[in-house]
C-alpha cells in the first residue's frame, strides 16, 4: 500500500485500510517490543556505560542551562552553520553564536539539505490514541510523528511533508518515523520507519518521494524485527550508509552497510560493533561511532575497506560524529555528568587520517538532545579552495567483517 494525500496539498495522512483487528494488535506490540530491543542492543548512546572516572564516565552531576539557553565557548570560530536540537528545539550555531529555530519542544532528529537551504526533521505531537484491549476499546497517550521541513533561513513556516498517524475506523494509532536525510539532488528522503503499515514490517530503510507522497522500502538486509537506523548519504549521491542492527547474545551488534543506488546491492563495510556513519566531503574516509561493552568514541574509517585508521576520541562517551564540509573538523556530541554537549576537532586527511590540535567544546552546560545528531553545512564560497572533491563511492568493495586497528593518538574532552 502506498501513502495517499487526504484534503489537498496538505500533510499525507496514512491508512491500512480494513485490518483485522486482533493482527493489529499483535503487530503494534511486537514494534513495541522491537523499538526496545532497539535502544538497548544497539549501543547508539552511552547514557549507561561505564567510564574511565567512574559512575557512567560522567563525573560530577551537572545542571543544563536552561531550555531557550545555549552558551557558546566564545573561541569557537564555526564556518557556516551548525545544527542540534535541545529541548525538541532545533538550534543553528554559526561563530560563536547560537539561535534557535523552532519553537514548540517537539522537534527532533534534524539535518539540513546538501544545498542548506532546508532543514529536514521530525515533529512529534501528542494526541490520544484508541485501541482494543480484550475486545474492548481503550484510550492511551500517544505521540503521533511528522516528517517536516524548514527553510534554513527561517523564511517561511514549517511544513508537513509524511504523516505517521493512521486511522483504522474508529482506532487511531501511528508509525515510527525517524532519522530523515535528503539525497544531494534534493529528489529522495530516505527515513527510518515502519509505515505505511507497521503490521507488515519492521522500522527499516525507505525512500520517500514529496513529489508524488510516495513511500518505498529500499529492500536491503535486516536482522529481522531489529530493523536499520543511522542514513547517510554519500556526496556524490551514489551509496548510502546505514546500520543494519544485530545482537550477539544480550549485546547489540550493529554493522555499518553501504547500498549501491545503481545495482540496488548492499554489503557490509564494517563488522559489529560500529554505528553512526558520517562521510568526510571527499568520500574517502567515514567517521562513526565505535560501540563497545565500555561505552562509545568516535573512530574514522577507511571508507572503501571499512578497516579502522584513528581514534579520535577515548572517552568512552561520545558518539554520533559529523564531518565538517571543509574536511578539517569533525564535530559530536560528548556525554559529562549527564548532559550532553557538542565538542570538535581538527583532523587532517593528505594521508593516513590524524588529529589537528586540541578537542574545543562548542557548547557550554547545553543539555544536548542525545537521540538527534547534528548536521553541518557551510555555503561555497567560504569552502576551501580547491574544494574537497568527492571520489566515486558506488561499487566499492564492503569489508565484510573488517575493523582494522587505531593507528594514531585519540582526542578526549
Amino acid at each position: 500500500m502506498t501513502p495517499r494525500r487526504i484534503g489537498g496539498p496538505g500533510p499525507l495522512r496514512l491508512s491500512t485500510g480494513t485490518l483485522p483487528l486482533a493482527d493489529l494488535a499483535a503487530g503494534l506490540g511486537l514494534l513495541v517490543i522491537a523499538a526496545l530491543s532497539l535502544a538497548l542492543l544497539t549501543g547508539n548512546l552511552p547514557l549507561a556505560r561505564g567510564g574511565k572516572d567512574g559512575g557512567g564516565g560522567n563525573g560530577p552531576i551537572q545542571t543544563p542551562t536552561p531550555s531557550n539557553v545555549v552558551i557558546v565557548d566564545p573561541r569557537a570560530n564555526v564556518p557556516g552553520r551548525i545544527l542540534y536540537v535541545k529541548a525538541g528545539n532545533i538550534w543553528l550555531q554559526h561563530g560563536a553564536t547560537a539561535t534557535a529555530r523552532t519553537s514548540g519542544g517537539q522537534d527532533s532528529m534534524a539535518s539540513f539539505s546538501a544545498d542548506g537551504e532546508w532543514i529536514y526533521f521530525i515533529r512529534t505531537v501528542a494526541e490520544t490514541g484508541l485501541w482494543r484491549v480484550n475486545g474492548v476499546g481503550r484510550r492511551f497517550s500517544l505521540e503521533t510523528p511528522t516528517l517536516m521541513r524548514i527553510r534554513a533561513d527561517g523564511a517561511t513556516p514549517a511544513e508537513a511533508l509524511l504523516e505517521g498517524r493512521i486511522s483504522t475506523g474508529t482506532y487511531i494509532w501511528s508509525t515510527f518515523l525517524r532519522q530523515p536525510v535528503a539525497s544531494p539532488d534534493g529528489t529522495t528522503i530516505v527515513v527510518v520507519t515502519d509505515g505505511p503499515d507497521p503490521t507488515k514490517g519492521d522500522v527499516v530503510l525507505k525512500s520517500f518521494d514529496p513529489a508524488t507522497g510516495k513511500l518505498t522500502a529500499l529492500k536491503v538486509p535486516e536482522n529481522a524485527p531489529l530493523g536499520h537506523q543511522d542514513p547517510a548519504w554519500s556526496p556524490d549521491g551514489r551509496s548510502l550508509l546505514f546500520v543494519k542492527n544485530g545482537r550477539d547474545g544480550s549485546r547489540g551488534a550493529p554493522v555499518i552497510m553501504r547500498y549501491d543506488v545503481g545495482t540496488a546491492q548492499a554489503t557490509a563495510v564494517t563488522g559489529p560493533g560500529y554505528t553512526s556513519p558520517a562521510w568526510s566531503p571527499d568520500g574517502r574516509f567515514i567517521a562513526a561511532t565505535r560501540t563497545t561493552t565500555f561505552g562509545t568514541d568516535i573512530v574514522i574509517l577507511d571508507a572503501a575497506r571499512g578497516t579502522e585508521l584513528l581514534r579520535v576520541t577515548n572517552d568512552e562517551r561520545s558518539f554520533d560524529p559529523v564531518w565538517s564540509p571543509a574536511g578539517d573538523t569533525i564535530a559530536y556530541p560528548s556525554l559529562s555528568g549527564g548532559v550532553t554537549d557538542l565538542w570538535s576537532v581538527g583532523v587532517t586527511t593528505s594521508g593516513v587520517p590524524a588529529l589537528k590540535g586540541s578537542p574545543l567544546q562548542l557548547t557550554i552546560s547545553a543539555g544536548l538532545d542525545a537521540a538527534s545528531r547534528p548536521g553541518w553545512w557551510i555555503p561555497a564560497s567560504q569552502l576551501p579552495t580547491p574544494a574537497p572533491t568527492a571520489v566515486p563511492t558506488a561499487g566499492a568493495p564492503g569489508a565484510g567483517g573488517s575493523t582494522g586497528g587505531s593507528s594514531g593518538p585519540s582526542a578526549a574532552p
